[in-house]
């Protein structure tokens, strides 16, 4: 196994606080916008919506494999997910996550098991235990040479 992973995404702003998001090889592509609190288009996916629905996801595949690994049957999972935003002296943040699992088993002793193997997920989910991580910052700045160049001379011409 691997001791690294790099997932990649690009986005491009394509409207006033909003834009396309896009994965290598990932259909489809997906529109957001910031979300109507904060001057956004309403009913669109948001920043704060993806960073939810990747705790989703991530707390379902993980108890998924560990329920296949360890031979535990069960009905259905449903999660929801609930993200609390706050503003704090350094501006807003996320201040909550809760996970509300409904794991549905057969009628046996398996409910001991069951809770072990969800309480585990929701430890060994990847994106949970990541929302500490270290920001990495790396901006770039592209000038298009030709609109600089016109630019330049419009607003300082050379006497």
């Amino acid at each position: 196994m691997e001791s690294q992973y790099l997932y990649r995404v690009s986005a491009i702003s394509t409207e006033l606080r909003g834009g396309v998001v896009t994965g290598e090889d990932i259909q489809p592509s997906i529109s957001f916008s910031a979300p109507p609190e904060f001057q956004g288009e309403p009913g669109r996916w948001t920043p704060e919506h993806f960073f939810v629905a990747s705790i989703a996801g991530c707390f379902l595949s993980t108890f998924s494999g560990m329920a296949h690994f360890s031979k535990f049957d069960y009905l259905s999972l449903e999660l929801e997910v609930e993200g609390v935003i706050q503003k704090d002296e350094g501006g807003w943040r996320f201040t909550q996550v809760t996970l509300r699992p409904r794991l549905r088993i057969a009628p046996t002793k398996e409910h001991e098991r069951a809770i072990r193997l969800l309480e585990k997920a929701e430890k060994t989910c990847l994106v949970t235990r990541s929302l500490a991580s270290r920001i990495v910052f790396e901006p770039e700045i592209l000038v298009e040479e030709e609109a600089y160049e016109s630019q330049k001379l419009e607003n300082f011409p050379i006497t």
